[in-house]
């Protein structure tokens, strides 16, 4: 008997059809139980063991209870890193909450002509009526503010003591803030006197309660000062203050210590008061004591902003001008200055006067000696800043009288006559100019001795002592293109640059490298020539990425040059790649020797010649700087 064919085929696709249900049912098992036991084990792996897990079909339960709500949050997140979160089914609990902790209670209490205030949050359980009643009984007639909150907590342990201690504390100190917590009691206060401010310390100390923490800061007002007054004098009985006073005790420590450094010693009573004229008095009542003690005794006086410098008798008269002239320029600009030199019988026949000009290598001016006025030691202050720069000079000198005649044109004609030197000196005396010094400039003297002669009177005697020196001059003291050249390769040589793994980024222990190179272009900037920067590889990677490389790093490099102030004009910047080995690519040495940023001069012809012949290698000379970096 035959089968008919249909039935074959129905039995064919029911089979199938099982098969299939089957395997998908296998699949989804392993699924379920695989999810399972992967969420279980990254929840143990990271201490989230009180959650319990379950899967049902491809979704994942769950369950347990979370120390707070952050760790639930974790369990949630470490579960849909495994799964899709779509798939996490959250069915966790949270633990109450712990109860919240009590706040920190404190008070406020001001103080002052206005009345009181009470500011702050008290336990529910302190009786309000107390304070206000223990308030009333201190100041009747005083208004009071009560802006005090209450909460249902414990009082603090010594929180009710300190607040007694406060309001009894409270009605000796007509203007305070009193500050009260569980911690303790801070009191600020100003008394009436400073006799006043001790009684008070002490009574109030006296009635703390040995378990109260107390900081106490009781302040008296000070006396005012007319005139604000500090005279400081050395003589044959030693250092000592006839009269001392400051505005604050910073002040005061800053002039007790100039006056022990000028050999005070013993206990000085220096008022601290109002009134001072300047907040820089320590400053320049310190400043007097030292010059007192450059000239070895004498007298400084500060009555407001007056100063008066008298010197012992018999002081060198050049050593009391350059003390007065210094002490003059370091006051502040609120002082005026005075000064008294006594004069002995010995010293009545003493030279001449004398102004004095100085120029140091580093371009330092120093003006010192005598001058007839403040006009004239301004003009001529002004007069060098101008010749030699803002912040690049020094007066220290003095006023007098009875100069001779032309005196402030002889000090002008001597400091322009300064300007020709690179260093020297220029003195000025009644009957001479003198000029000293050292000069890169070969025409210096015939300047200057052109200058005095049309500056200075008709017959006046100058003398001129000046050295020219080629290592002073900017133009014969100039590098040849070789020098810089050179130059270059040998920095470049001890100094290698460096890049950072696999990049074209400069490394930072490559930044002395190029501070040192891009000085010596500033230095030859004069010079005209320019510099390719090539960069090179090993034979490693492919030759296209090597290339890109090169001039990424080239390039690198001449950004970093230009950011150090070399010109544009005086760089460019070429990729090789691999093309230019130096050494064998067969070994690590031989590629880290190609790897490498090289320094070339070009020589660029001029433009006709560039037309009609190609540049060939005789037009380049190499100046080869080796540089090695970590890898390509």
């Amino acid at each position: 008997m035959r089968v008919s064919s249909a039935l074959i085929l129905v039995a064919t696709f029911s089979v199938a059809g099982l098969g299939a249900y089957l395997a998908a049912r296998a699949g989804a098992t392993f699924i379920e139980q695989r999810s399972e036991i992967d969420v279980r084990f990254a929840l143990d792996e990271n201490q989230l063991g009180w959650a319990e897990v379950q899967s049902n079909g491809l979704r994942v339960e769950l369950s347990g209870t979370a120390p707070d709500e952050a760790q639930r949050f974790r369990a949630i997140s470490q579960a849909g890193r495994i799964v899709d979160a779509a798939r996490v089914i959250d069915r966790m609990q949270v633990e109450d909450m712990a109860t919240l902790a009590a706040p920190r209670f404190s008070v406020e209490i001001l103080r002052n002509e206005s009345g009181i205030s009470l500011i702050g949050l008290i336990p529910a359980e302190i009786n309000r009526e107390d304070i206000s009643t223990a308030i009333e009984e201190l100041a009747p007639e005083a208004e009071v503010a009560d802006l005090l909150e209450s909460a249902d907590y414990p009082t603090p342990d010594g929180f009710d003591t300190a607040l007694s201690f406060s309001l009894d504390a409270l009605s000796q100190l007509p203007r305070s803030k009193i500050s009260v917590d569980a911690d303790g009691v801070a009191i600020t206060a100003i008394s009436e006197s400073t006799e006043d401010k001790r009684r008070l310390e002490t009574d109030i100390a006296r009635a703390k309660p040995n378990n109260i923490r107390l900081a106490l800061d009781i302040s008296a007002p000070r006396p005012v000062i007319t005139p604000f007054t500090a005279r400081f004098l050395i003589d044959a009985d030693g250092a000592r203050f006839d009269a001392c006073s400051a505005d604050s005790d910073i002040a005061r420590a800053r002039i007790l210590s100039a006056a022990r450094n000028a050999g005070l010693e013993g206990q000085v009573n220096c008022t601290l008061g109002l009134g001072v004229p300047t907040t820089r008095w320590a400053d320049g009542v310190a400043r007097g004591i030292e010059a007192v003690t450059e000239l070895g005794g004498g007298t400084i006086t500060f009555a407001d902003a007056e100063v008066t410098l008298t010197a012992l008798e018999g002081t060198d008269e050049g050593l009391f001008d350059r003390v007065a002239g210094e002490l003059k320029t370091a006051l502040p600009d609120v002082f005026s200055l005075s000064t008294v030199l006594p004069r002995s019988d010995a010293q009545s026949g003493e030279g001449p006067p004398e102004f004095v000009a100085t120029l140091s290598p580093e371009g330092q001016v120093q003006l010192r000696g005598r001058l007839p006025s403040d006009l004239v030691r301004g003009v001529a202050e002004n007069f060098a800043q101008a010749r030699f720069g803002i912040g690049k000079v020094y007066v220290a000198t003095r006023n007098v009288d009875n100069l001779p005649d032309g005196w402030p044109v002889r000090v002008l004609a001597g400091i322009e006559a300064l300007s020709e030197l690179n260093n020297g000196a220029v003195i000025v005396q009644p009957d001479l100019v003198t000029v000293r010094g050292d000069t890169g400039n070969v025409d210096a003297r015939s300047a200057v001795s052109r200058l005095l002669s049309d500056k200075l009177e008709e017959g006046a005697r100058f003398e001129i002592f000046i050295e020219y020196k080629e290592a002073l001059d900017p133009i014969a003291s100039l590098p040849t293109v070789d020098e810089c050249v050179g130059d270059i390769k040998r920095i470049g040589t001890e100094q290698k640059i460096t890049f950072e793994p696999g990049s074209a980024v400069v490394d930072a222990s490559a930044r002395p490298t190029l501070d040192s190179i891009a000085t010596v272009f500033r230095d030859c900037e004069m010079l005209d020539f320019e510099i390719e920067i090539g960069g090179h590889t090993d034979s490693q990677g492919s030759e296209g990425g090597n290339q890109r490389i090169s001039e990424q790093r080239a390039q690198a490099v001449l950004e970093e040059l230009l950011q150090r102030g070399v010109k544009s004009l005086q760089l460019t910047a070429v990729g090789y790649g691999e093309a230019q080995p130096i050494a064998d690519n067969e070994t690590e040495e031989g590629r880290e020797a190609n790897r490498r940023i090289e320094f070339k001069r070009v020589y660029l012809a001029p433009p006709a010649i560039r037309e009609a012949e190609p540049t060939d290698d005789a037009e380049t000379e190499t100046s080869e700087t080796e540089a090695t970096d970590e890898q390509n």
